[in-house]
């Protein structure tokens, strides 16, 4: 009688080696995944659903007669600064969730599975987009309810949306690698907040570059949410796409380039 050889599970897994065209299924269904749990745990969304609403309304009615005159005179010049800051601060879940599913064990469980290594970390990073598209459309929606106007008009503000979305999936990869590396899930967010705060305050988003003294005026020029904000300002309000829109694209290309290939080797060593 001959018998029969037994892999464990997590051998077989490490045997199959997935197509591309899996590769890709399988992270779709992780991102489904993603957005079960967002649907099964709604209050997932506060940050997303709350901080546009609660910042919109209260820096324009705060700052708007200090900044600009009025409120309606700040808006377009507020509106895309609320939005970088609320769609990049977002970014910030994917780390911090990242790291409590590897705490958990659940990316164990996947492992054991003949599926696509990767899978579960792109599904998390594809999910995610859909949480940068709410706080994007709450945004808008917002500042239009209080009185803002874009004069791009629609299609153009859907192309700065696009162009929120897709710098804020780029970020993604660093707080990601923060998620991956870092022991614990707050130490990932207090990383991720030492980093977004200056970057965030420390731009145009709510006040004019002239103001700022020389040394401030001088980082919020060269800070890349500066270029996003402006590039967001220039797309919605004036309805033109400038150099600062490819600015903007290749800082977020180049973000992928790096921190996706130290994420992924990251990973790949605890996955």
């Amino acid at each position: 009688m001959t018998t029969s050889t037994i892999i464990p599970p997590a051998q077989r897994a490490l045997r199959h080696r997935p197509s591309l065209a899996q590769s890709v299924r399988n992270s779709l269904t992780m991102a489904g995944r993603g957005l079960i749990k967002i649907r099964r745990t709604p209050e997932q969304l506060f940050d997303v659903v709350f901080q546009p609403i609660v910042f919109t309304i209260m820096f324009a009615y705060i700052f708007g007669g200090a900044i600009a005159g009025n409120v309606a005179n700040y808006l377009p010049y507020l509106i895309p600064g609320i939005l970088v800051q609320t769609v990049i601060t977002t970014s910030v879940v994917t780390g911090t969730q990242l790291r409590e599913d590897m705490d958990k064990g659940v990316f164990d469980r996947f492992r054991s599975l003949p599926i696509a290594r990767i899978s579960p970390l792109a599904g998390a990073l594809l999910a995610d987009t859909v949480r940068y598209g709410i706080a994007t459309v709450l945004t808008f929606a917002v500042g239009y309810a209080i009185g803002y106007r874009p004069a791009g008009g629609i299609g153009m503000v859907a192309i700065a949306a696009l162009l929120v979305i897709f710098s804020a999936w780029a970020v993604s990869w660093i707080f990601a690698f923060f998620g991956v590396i870092a022991r614990t899930a707050s130490s990932v967010q207090g990383i991720s907040m030492l980093i977004l705060f200056p970057l965030t305050f420390l731009s145009n988003a709510y006040v004019q570059l002239d103001t700022l003294p020389t040394g401030l005026k001088w980082f919020a020029t060269i800070n890349p949410v500066s270029h996003l904000v402006t590039a967001v300002r220039e797309i919605a309000n004036d309805g033109i796409i400038t150099n600062e829109v490819t600015a903007t694209v290749v800082g977020a290309l180049l973000i992928v380039a790096v921190f996706a290939p130290l994420t992924v080797r990251a990973y790949m060593r605890k996955a």
